[in-house]
């Protein structure tokens, strides 16, 4: 699990048409089974109205918290047709990603059905492109395994906690309400680092979910 391995940069959304029919293809970065399940819900609730929203995803088997560095990892490879004939959709998603060797990822490539059938060839084609123009999109990079870990403190102790994240260069968000929420994703093998520096800064005072 300390290997790098190819993801897509941010989320994206491509989309064309083939002879009436509107494709758009939705990617985005995930680091667990239900983070990418998350997503396809959310597309499937967005575009409620599309004739077929067919769902793909190359993701570890477990969750980031259950992780550790060393781990050898276990990909969850999941697609479905979405009521188009079968082998037409899923599998052609699915392949791009795996063809491509990025994992991480879900997509999810919504159809609008514009009249003429294409045939299983020509969804086999709509939907490969639908993902490779999406990843085109977004962005393949190189990334290293991450973990999220949550961060809560009072507000005396949030400058103190915001500056240590901050030297310690990983990505965050930060929710101020009765007290201080910092939602960091670390790369796994600098987890124990920053969790010893933040509890060293606050004498312990800070509390961490994992």
């Amino acid at each position: 699990m300390s290997d790098m391995y190819r993801t897509v940069a941010e989320r994206a959304t491509a989309t064309f048409e083939v002879r009436g029919s509107e494709f758009l293809g939705h990617v985005t970065p995930a680091d667990g089974i239900a983070e990418a399940e998350a997503f396809i819900e959310s597309v499937r609730e967005t575009y409620a109205d599309a004739t077929h929203n067919v769902p793909a995803y190359r993701v570890p088997a477990g969750e980031p918290s259950d992780r550790t560095p060393g781990d050898d990892v276990m990909l969850r490879e999941y697609s479905s047709d979405d009521g188009e004939p079968s082998g037409s959709a899923g599998k052609p998603a699915l392949n791009v990603l795996t063809g491509r060797d990025v994992r991480n990822v879900a997509v999810v490539v919504t159809r609008y059905y514009g009249g003429t059938n294409l045939g299983v060839g020509g969804l086999v084609s709509a939907y490969s492109r639908a993902v490779k123009d999406a990843l085109d999109a977004a962005g393949v990079v190189e990334e290293r395994p991450h973990r999220r870990l949550g961060v809560t403190v009072e507000y005396d102790d949030s400058g103190t906690v915001r500056s240590v994240i901050e030297s310690a260069g990983v990505e965050f968000e930060a929710t101020y309400d009765e007290r201080v929420q910092f939602d960091l994703r670390v790369p796994l093998v600098e987890v124990e680092e920053v969790i010893d520096r933040l509890n060293s800064a606050t004498s312990g005072r800070v509390e961490i979910e994992r």
